[in-house]
Parts: C-alpha cells; structure tokens; sequence
C-alpha cells in the first residue's frame, strides 16, 4: 500500500500572497479616518438641534431618562448619516452570553401605498428591538418554548457601521434581557457594576473632601493572537472544528532561540497589522500598539485605556477586525488560548483602573506614602482580590485557559498580588507602625556610554508571573485568555472593588464619629486591614514549585482547573454580593454558572470526539500505510539476501511502528469508551467527567499520534506540521 498521492505542498501558503506594488498602498491621516465610521458626539452635535443635543447629553453624563423626542431626533439623524454612507439595514448589536456578539438584519426599507418604498426608522425602531431569545444561552433563565427577548440601546457606546463588499450597515449597541427582565448578556451587569464601583467611589472621595462629577473604570485589554496561512487552517480538521491542535509534535525548532520575540514584523503580517488599524481607527478604536509575541507566528495589539463599556464593546471589534481582516491576507488569526502545544500560548491582559475626570485614583504619584487617596483605594483592591479570590478565579474559567494558566507564559491558578519594591516597602510600614514615611526612589539608570542618555528608573520591577500585577498607575489582570470576553471579569473586578470600598469607608466613618483626625484615623484602619491581608502580596516567581508550596502555607486558593473555580461561583458569599449590589440576581448568577458549565462540557466533547475521528482516519490509515510499505521491503529485501542479521534495522523500525499503532489503538479505545459515556444528566457532572476521564483519554490518545508523526514519511502524512504552520508565512 503507497501513498495515493503527493501531499499537499507548502509553497502553496507564501506563494498565494503577494505583496502590493510599490506606491499602490493608500496611507493613512489617522486624524481624518478617526471614528469615520461611528456615529459619534460629534457627528451628533453637528445633525442634532441645540436643545436635542444637550438633552442627550444629560442622559449620556448625569443618566437622566431619555426623553422619546430625543430619542426619535437621534434615530433620524442617525438613519440620514448612515444612509448617506451606504448603508441599506441596521441591527441591535449585543452581547448574549456565548461569549462573542450577535445580530439580526432590518432593513430601512418600507413599503408606500403608492407602490414605492421610504427609508424608514423612528425613536421606538432605535430605543428598543425584538430579537428570538429562545436559542440564546439562559442558564434555565428562560424555557425554550419562552422565545421573547429585547434589545434596549446603549447611547454611551457609538453606532458604527460595518463595511463589506457588496455594502454596509448599521451597527447600534444594545443591552440584551428576557421578557422577563433578566439580563441575558453581558453588558447589563457590566454597566451595573461600574455605576457600582462610582457610587462607592463617591462616597469615599467625599470623606476625602472631593466631589466629583463623574468616576469612570477604564480597561485597556492586551490582544495576542497566532497567524497562520489558511492553506494549513483548512487542511487541519480540528483548527476548524475547535481552534487549537488536537495532534501535532512539537517541532525541533520552536521558540527556544526567543528570537521572534519583538523582532521585525514580516511584511505579509505587517501589511494585514497596518489594515487592521486602519479599519480599528475608522471604527474609534484606539489602538496603539503592534509587535511580535514570544511563540513564532505569535503576535499582539494593545489599545489605550477607555471607559469599560465602550472598552468592552471595542474589544469585541478587535477580535471580529482581526479574523475578517486576516482573510484578505490567505491568513487566519488564531484566538484560542493553545492552538499549539509546547509554546507559548495567547491571553488577553487587562488592564483596570479608576478615577474621575481629571484623576487616576490608582496613580501613587513619585511619594506614594504622602498620597492618601491611593493608599486607601490600593488598600481596597487588595482586600477585595484577597476576600473573593475564588471569585477572580471564575471569572477567567473556561475550557480553553486551562491550557494556558500555570504554564511558562502565564501566571498560575493561584491568586495573587504584585505591587513591587517601592509599594510594598509603603504597606510594610503603614502596617508595621501605623503611617508611611518615605518611598523608595528609582533615580537614574546609566548605561555606561557617554553618548547614551540616563533613563528615569521605576522604583520598582516589573513581574509577569503574577496573575493580578500593579504597573505603575492601574492593575493588570493577566489571567484572562484570549478568546474571551472582557466583560465578566471586569464585572467581578469592579463589584468586589465597590463592596471593599464601601466596608472601609464604613470604618472611616465610624471612626471619624468619635472626633478623630482623618489622617490618624485612616492611618489606623489601614494599617489593621492590611495586616489581614498581607498574604495576598507577593513579589517573587510565580513559576515556582516553592510558591505553590508558600502559597498553600498562606492560606491561599489553588483552584487549578475551570471546574474547581466555577464550583465557587454560586457560593452563598458571592451571591449575596451581586445581589446587595444589584450586579445580578442569585437566579442570574446561577444561570452563569449553569451556561458556563455548559460550555466546558460541550468544548471538551467536541474535542474528544474530533481527536478520535482524526486518529482513526487520518493518522491511523498514514501509520498502516508506511507499516505496509516497510513490510513490503522486509519481503523483498529477504528475498534478496540470506543474511537475516541485515535486515535487523528494518525489523526494529517495523516493531517500533507496530508497537505505536498499537499503543494508538488502545488509547482509542479508551477514548471512544469515554467520548460515550457524558458522564451524568446534569452539565456539572458531565464536565467532571470532561475533566477526569476525557481529557486525560485525550492525552493518551495524543501521545501516540505524536510519535507516530515522528516515524511516518512526509508524503504519508496528510495534517499540515507545527513547523510548516509556525514558521511559513
């Protein structure tokens, strides 16, 4: 048995682009372009009447009730703007909780009398839609048969329109909730939460003798992602089915040499970089940076921080401007947290902040000691992570992290804090005596070159083996990957945060009621939860064996899979505390724990059945081919020679096959007894049964797969190979 015909050719992935001719890529006035593409304030102001626009503008800044006049001025003006550039439809786009958007088409188009057609959309079409919420995940918030579900318009995150070849449209951002008025998405809760963490926010100030008139939480979440020539995506079954490698041995070359890392951009990547920010700008996404990850054919953009909703909402953009851009390319982007096994994988950090509209609250200054807002409001985000660590590790739970979180390039499932040399040193004294009376100093870095400048030196490092890291003026979030949406977990960030502030505002207060100094009295209460919380800080390597052992000395949660942290999720405590802050009720929270466990559950089985279905009839049939192919020159090589002991290299290659493939079989069986097996009738103990039994039936599965790659010929091998898909491009 041969192969029956040459496998696929590779030139095929960097001969089908070409790069454009010299001087025919159009450039770019990032001034101009800017949020062309958005119906934004000032697109508004420049349609709407005097009167209109500032009623609007009480809505969007002081959260009046939108008046229907208004609302029907917006929509006309709205419609006639995004007429003019083309677009023929309009949709409430939302974010249900699948994890990605969703949206259904209305055209603007509406039949006359006379036989003609106007373009038609009033204030109602505009405030308020109806989409068919029965086959949107609930969590048993809703029965199928219960299919009615709304749209309400979020007027603090712009309209945009989204451009195609044949056209364009609409895009308006909604809220999305029941009939019954549970939100069914996960903007309502995001939004509930940040006006959560204001009010608190607010009240604290006030002690300080400060009276702002807004406080915003800004996210700016980091992007990476994988490219990859299409001509491998397609010929790779389970990069389709699931986004990541299910069979595939790691390459003799990888990213040890860490020369990709930062180094110059191809120009087949860099030319899809430049139209991915030309499309981000035009859409009013801030984007700000681009270079290349650690792992070949790995790379990253970062944006500048905004308000949370319209960060989340962008960040939606991002990822949808990133797969349909690379297209154009004969390109994938890749956002799964592993596509490849054994380098590094992709996470999305996020980072999170406060303040109002002239101040970061998480900025120290260059004397942190002196600045009594910022050691409050640190000191509350460090007793929020400590108390609801279970909490901030749900958040980032889902199949695809658990591939990530706790490898080299990730931080560990354990929860902790990074605050650095010079913060931590501010605590060690206000808790050791009750006040801080300097801060460390960074200076000046010389480089030992006279024509080299002096560099302004942090006072402290940096470390990026910590899950939750303070950098300078806003805490990075680097546990989240990369496929997912921003929204829960900074949802979570923000209520634990609102709940913290609001139990030390209520100690100050107390305090403050028996005639002391503000200064002493918050000095004393600081220096009394810190001691209670001391433990969640930690400086060093998060890698090491010797943290996980100091960590469980500490008292700290190792959560180390999803379904560990999801179990958490409905715990009496957190559901009390999305209750109290009205972030969502107990039935809303369950329900997320429900679709989460879900979702675990359906990943894994997907993966399971598509890793059987490749080994059995794609590497299965390779390895018998090559083992009849070596059988046949046994025989024919014996038929020419006497000498038995001549062929003994060829009967070792035979038996070492053989062995293989029956090793591979085995493990099928085992898989194909699990794959059938879903574990139990409810979502939670199926994905217990993902977790102990398929995964590791997987693996095994794996195993063999991966060394029979190793032994079979090239042209026998049908799946693209990591060192094709990682390195052409």
């Amino acid at each position: 048995m041969t192969s029956t015909g040459a496998r696929y050719d590779p030139l095929n992935a960097v001969t089908g682009w070409t790069p454009p001719p010299a001087g025919s890529v159009r450039g770019m006035d990032i001034e101009t372009i800017f949020g062309e593409s958005t119906f934004g304030l000032q697109e508004m102001k420049s349609r709407l009447p005097k009167v209109t626009y500032k009623a609007l503008m009480k809505t969007l800044e002081q959260g009046d009730e939108l008046d229907g006049a208004v609302a029907d001025a917006v929509a006309l003006a709205m419609k006639e703007w995004a007429i003019e550039r083309g677009a023929t439809h309009y949709t409430h786009w939302f974010h249900p909780l699948t994890g990605q958007t969703a949206e259904k088409h209305d055209s603007f188009i509406t039949p006359n009398v006379g036989g003609g057609a106007v373009a038609e959309f009033s204030g109602k079409d505009l405030i308020q839609g109806e989409p068919d919420a029965s086959s949107f995940p609930s969590g048993g918030l809703r029965a199928t048969f219960e299919a009615r579900g709304y749209t309400a318009w979020d007027p603090t995150s712009p309209a945009f329109l989204v451009d195609g070849p044949s056209g364009c449209y609409l895009a308006i951002p909604t809220a999305f909730t029941s009939w019954a008025g549970d939100a069914l998405d996960t903007k309502i809760p995001l939004l509930r939460s940040s006006q959560a963490l204001e009010v608190q926010v607010r009240r604290a100030l006030k002690l300080f003798g400060v009276e702002p008139e807004h406080v915003n939480t800004t996210l700016g979440p980091e992007q990476e992602y994988f490219l990859i020539d299409q001509e491998f995506f397609y010929r790779r079954p389970d990069l389709v089915a699931t986004g990541r490698t299910l069979v595939g041995t790691k390459p003799p070359r990888g990213q040890e040499l860490e020369d990709h890392y930062f180094g110059a951009i191809p120009e087949r990547i860099l030319s899809f970089m430049m139209e991915v920010e030309r499309e981000l700008y035009r859409l009013g996404v801030p984007v700000k940076t681009r270079h290349n990850e650690v792992a070949p054919g790995q790379f990253e953009f970062a944006p500048i921080y905004e308000n949370a909703n319209i960060a989340a909402d962008h960040q939606q953009l991002t990822m949808s401007v990133l797969r349909k851009t690379a297209r154009n390319y004969g390109l994938v982007a890749l956002l799964h947290e592993k596509p490849f096994a054994g380098v590094n994988g992709s996470g999305k950090h996020l980072n999170w902040a406060f303040g109002t509209e002239s101040h970061n609250l998480l900025e120290p200054g260059d004397n942190p000691h002196e600045n009594r807002q910022f050691l409050f409001f640190c000191t509350a985000v460090l007793r929020a992570v400590e108390r609801h660590q279970d909490l901030v590790r749900a958040a980032v739970a889902y199949a695809g992290n658990d591939h990530r979180l706790g490898a080299n390039e990730a931080p560990p499932a354990i929860i902790s804090v990074f605050l650095g040399d010079q913060l931590t040193d501010v605590f060690d004294q206000v808790e050791k005596t009750g006040r801080a009376k300097s801060s460390k100093q960074g200076g000046l870095l010389g480089l030992g070159s006279r024509v080299l400048p002096k560099l302004p030196k942090h006072a402290g490092d940096r470390n990026r083996t910590s899950p939750f890291a303070f950098t300078g003026n806003k805490f990075e979030f680097r546990a989240l990957g990369a496929s997912q949406s921003i929204s829960f977990p900074a949802t979570v960030l923000n209520v634990i945060v609102a709940e913290s502030i609001d139990e030390l505002c209520s100690l100050l207060e107390k305090e403050l009621a028996k005639k002391g100094d503000l200064n002493e009295v918050l000095h004393r209460v600081l220096a009394r939860e810190l001691g209670k919380v001391r433990h969640i800080i930690f400086n060093g390597d998060g890698y090491s064996e010797e943290w996980h052992a100091e960590a469980k000395e500490r008292g700290l949660l190792n959560l180390a899979t999803s379904v560990d942290a999801l179990e958490t999720l409905t715990d009496e405590k957190n559901l009390k505390l999305f209750e109290k802050y009205e972030i969502m009720s107990p039935r809303e929270v369950e329900s997320r724990a429900e679709i989460f466990f879900d979702q675990y559950f359906k990943t894994v089985n997907i993966e399971g059945e598509m890793t059987a279905e490749m080994a059995r009839t794609i590497v299965l049939p390779a390895a018998v081919r090559y083992l009849d192919d070596l059988l046949d020159a046994f025989h024919n090589f014996r038929e020419m020679t006497s000498e038995s002991h001549s062929s003994k290299g060829l009967r070792k290659l035979i038996d070492d096959l053989n062995q293989t493939l029956n090793d591979l079989v085995e493990a099928l069986d085992r898989l194909d007894a699990e794959n059938a097996e879903l574990g139990g009738d409810d979502v939670h103990s199926k994905s217990l049964h993902m977790r102990d039994n398929v995964i590791p039936a997987m693996l095994e599965v794996r195993g063999a797969c991966d060394r029979l790659e190793r032994m079979v010929p090239d042209d026998l091998w049908s799946l693209p190979r990591y060192r094709e898909m990682l390195f052409i491009r």
